[in-house]
């Protein structure tokens, strides 16, 4: 009881240029970075790293704070991208399994901020939510300060800490942040029928999050004991498992066992994964590393980009020199599966997006698969690492193919009104003849 001290009083533990990380995603302290703009009455500046923060805090979004706060960021969401204009925020390039390893070696934080579970008859807490960086974070740390929350389920794995190893307890009682399912379009659904068509009974999966993700794990419901092995798990695998499409019982690492390093989803999956010894939330350098995805035999990897180029270059995470979202565990899971017997990789997007013509302002479309990236745009996933791309128009398979055979293969699955004009920009190029 004497380390539960108030909001106020872990606001006060702030110091002149500290070096402040936030827990991941639902994993940060809400109540502390809601009120942390007030230190700014005594501080002149600090640094606060983050990872897909889910509110819109006022250090952050706030632009007569910039000069207080230097916002360093793995992963962009909406708010941080609308923040970015504010000049104080930073993108960390990261592949997520070396995200904290690296960032520690770099930068040793002063202060860790998260949230747990309460303690178990042993003493220990759950760190719940996230286990991608937090836990290193956590014993990095001079001062941790965990938010101590009895709605956040309990989860297992190695994110499970001793009340002796935490510095200060701040009790708090808002529910986990919700990520509801997005509903599949009609695009979705045939990228997931494609995709789902690659994939066997037996097979372990890795999806990510959004409508194509989504109408692939719809397309899945007559799988047979599929295994996970993910970066996120999400309230799609709850769904597998509970039609009986995922077992875990073919997995050859973990064996029966859903492997997960961070979960985001529905209050339905938080019911589900609580005190579920059938899911180990593990740390993120060892379930994103691709030598241990590897060890799973027939391991599928399945992710989303932004463009892709003719000789099968992957954006994934920025629109140009505009950062939109981050690396986050593509190339981790994309090299992984194709380390294992048997493993796929698949890169899934629309053949077409709409964007706002310069000159007319008007809203035109254009294909998603293109010449050459945009000037800047940051490559997720080089062009020796991937292996399937689909589009609503079918799926073609890039692995051990050369440039000329690429551009063709890509040219198919592009859209039809824009086949001709891309095939006439390789020609041109010099990739084709």
């Amino acid at each position: 009881m004497a380390k539960i001290i108030t909001i106020n009083e872990a606001l006060n533990l702030v110091q002149e240029g500290d070096h402040i990380v936030a827990g991941m995603a639902a994993s940060e302290g809400r109540e502390f970075f809601t009120k942390l703009h007030e230190v700014s009455d005594r501080i002149e500046h600090i640094t606060i790293d983050n990872c897909l923060p889910m509110y819109p805090y006022e250090f952050m979004v706030n632009d007569q704070y910039k000069d207080h706060f230097t916002v360093n960021s793995w992963f962009f969401s909406g708010d941080i991208r609308k923040a970015f204009r504010n000049g104080n925020i930073a993108f960390i390039p990261n592949q997520l399994h070396f995200a904290g390893v690296r960032r520690i070696e770099h930068k040793k934080p002063n202060i860790y901020v998260g949230n747990c579970t309460l303690p178990d008859k042993h003493g220990f807490v759950s760190l719940s939510l996230s286990n991608v960086y937090e836990k290193k974070m956590l014993e990095a740390a001079d001062t941790v300060i965990l938010e101590i929350n009895p709605h956040f389920p309990r989860t297992l794995g190695d994110l499970e800490v001793h009340q002796s190893d935490i510095d200060y307890f701040v009790k708090v009682d808002y529910l986990p942040p919700e990520l509801p399912d997005t509903e599949p379009n009609e695009k979705d659904l045939k990228i997931g029928e494609l995709i789902a068509s690659y994939i066997h009974d037996g097979d372990t999966i890795q999806l990510g999050i959004g409508g194509i993700p989504n109408a692939v794990a719809n397309a899945l419901m007559d799988k047979k004991d599929l295994g996970v092995h993910t970066e996120m798990l999400t309230t799609g695998f709850m769904k597998l498992f509970k039609a009986g499409a995922v077992t875990n019982k073919k997995k050859t690492l973990h064996n029966g066992k859903m492997v997960a390093a961070f979960a985001l989803g529905t209050p339905e999956l938080y019911d589900f994964i609580d005190d579920n010894p059938g899911i180990l939330l593990l740390d993120g350098n060892y379930v994103n590393d691709p030598c241990i995805i590897g060890q799973n035999d027939n391991q599928v990897s399945i992710n989303t980009t932004i463009e892709v180029d003719l000789t099968g270059q992957c954006c994934s995470e920025s629109i140009g020199t505009r950062q939109f979202s981050g690396t986050g565990g593509q190339t981790d899971t994309a090299t992984g599966a194709q380390r294992a017997k048997n493993g796929r990789s698949f890169i899934a997007l629309y053949s077409t997006t709409k964007v706002r013509d310069k000159e007319t302002g008007e809203r035109i479309e254009v294909s998603k698969i293109v010449p050459t990236l945009k000037p800047g745009a940051a490559v997720s996933l080089s062009r020796n690492d991937v292996d399937y791309i689909v589009t609503e128009y079918g799926a073609v398979r890039l692995r051990g193919t050369s440039i000329k055979e690429r551009v063709e293969l890509l040219i198919s699955v592009a859209h039809p009104k824009f086949r001709d004009e891309l095939r006439q920009q390789a020609k041109e190029i010099g990739y084709i003849e």
